[in-house]
């Protein structure tokens, strides 16, 4: 058997993520042989993935980040099966570092981000790396990005939730899209203004509100035409509660957020946003 450094240790520590234990171990059993060292520990990760895949992963870290620029900012969440791990300063940095990775290189998908390099291994390798350190179910979960004349990014407290948003224009004050990247995290809108409501979405709420409305005792005998009209208002209150733009601006009540927005700048308006939380 090949003996065994500290220095080899450290060096496939800095190759792989591991534990110094794991690496340790992983050089013992390849003789030496950091190629095969580094195999041995990432098929210890997809071991320990298969026998956890149908576990619940439902805590995590959720990062959005921004470009110097502004024009370009993406959200990325990585998943674990406790709050233990999801608030270890190790698992944070390791979330920041894949967010930075996504920020940076700029892929178009989940897929073609995990594929991209983080240090000597793949984000992919590095998330079964991880899985086989900490034995827990822990992947890349969601990724989204935002190119717009500015991008807003804002992250809760705690790293459960973060949300981002782009503008058409770019702002002067940075203030205005911070109230409106809060605006998203607390209420939740589905979709920007009534006419971007997926059709789905609108399928599904106009059945609510029609059976809600056959239910209401206050609708017996009613004609079919007003139970319809009755139907159609209650969809309109589900426009006005749950897009962004048609919401009553959290900072103030009076005002929806799209009027918050006209009082800025009569032009200014919300090309696109995301919102990722693990509380949901």
């Amino acid at each position: 058997m090949a003996q065994v450094t500290a220095s080899d240790v450290n060096k496939l520590r800095q190759m792989t993520g591991a534990g110094m234990m794991d690496c340790k171990k992983a050089l013992e059993e390849a003789n030496g042989d950091f190629e095969k060292a580094g195999e041995i520990i990432r098929k210890k990760g997809q071991l320990v993935a298969a026998k956890r895949a149908d576990r619940e992963a439902v805590q995590g870290v959720v990062l959005a980040n921004v470009s110097a620029d502004g024009s370009y900012g993406v959200l990325t969440a990585v998943c674990s099966e406790t709050d233990f791990v999801a608030k270890n300063a190790d698992f944070i940095k390791f979330s920041t570092d894949i967010n930075a990775v996504a920020l940076t290189s700029k892929p178009a998908s989940k897929d073609d981000l995990k594929a991209l390099k983080l240090g000597n291994q793949t984000v992919s390798e590095a998330l079964l790396a991880k899985v086989g350190i900490i034995g827990e179910k822990i992947d890349l979960v969601y990724f989204e990005k935002i190119e717009a004349a500015q991008v807003i990014a804002y992250i809760h407290p705690g790293n459960l939730l973060a949300t981002l948003v782009g503008f058409n224009k770019k702002l002067s004050d940075v203030q205005v899209g911070k109230d409106v990247a809060m605006q998203i995290a607390a209420m939740n809108p589905v979709a920007i203004d009534k006419e971007s409501v997926p059709a789905e979405v609108v399928a599904k709420e106009r059945e609510i509100a029609k059976e809600q409305t056959a239910l209401d005792k206050k609708n017996e005998g009613k004609p079919a035409n007003i139970i319809e009209k009755i139907a159609e208002g209650k969809l309109e209150k589900f426009f006005k509660e749950n897009t962004l733009i048609n919401q009553e601006f959290i900072k103030d009540s009076k005002h929806t957020v799209g009027d918050y927005l006209k009082s800025i700048d009569k032009d200014l308006k919300v090309t696109a946003f995301y919102r990722f939380t693990f509380n949901a």
